[in-house]
């Protein structure tokens, strides 16, 4: 049986935001012993990454790395109307991903020792965030 959830997750600002536990309390809640976790979201300016969860200097590296291969203020850029980290912000999601599928064993995501599940927000933006999580 497959199981849909509708997520909402509060972001405070541009970077890595640490979604496991609620991607887990969906996968806990769908009764799914094994399967596929599809996460997905539904916004073009954040993506879905895995990455490692437990030394924080991954995070703030990778969110560094990814604004000085996609800077703010390009003369290139004509959709600007949105401000200055709108664009890049598309940019990045483009080369990233927006949805991720995760194996489930034993009721459980089958994530490595030190990987996590994060939304990458790429605008300065502070609000929610909206995702679907399929269970299968």
């Amino acid at each position: 049986m497959a199981e849909v959830a509708r997520l909402g997750c509060r972001v405070d600002g541009q970077g890595l935001h640490e979604i496991t536990d609620i991607v887990a309390g969906a996968v806990a809640d769908s009764g799914v012993g094994e399967g596929l976790c599809t996460v997905f979201i539904q916004h073009t300016s954040a993506s879905l990454t895995i990455q490692e969860n437990a030394d924080p200097a991954v995070c703030r590296d990778l969110e560094s790395w990814l604004n000085r291969l996609v800077p703010e203020n390009d003369p290139i850029y004509t959709h600007t109307a949105e401000g200055p980290d709108d664009m890049p912000a598309h940019l990045k999601s483009a080369l990233t991903a927006v949805s991720l599928s995760i194996p489930v064993l034993d009721g459980r995501l089958a994530l490595g020792t030190w990987q996590g599940i994060f939304l990458w927000e790429h605008r300065r933006f502070r609000g929610q965030r909206n995702l679907l999580v399929h269970v299968a």
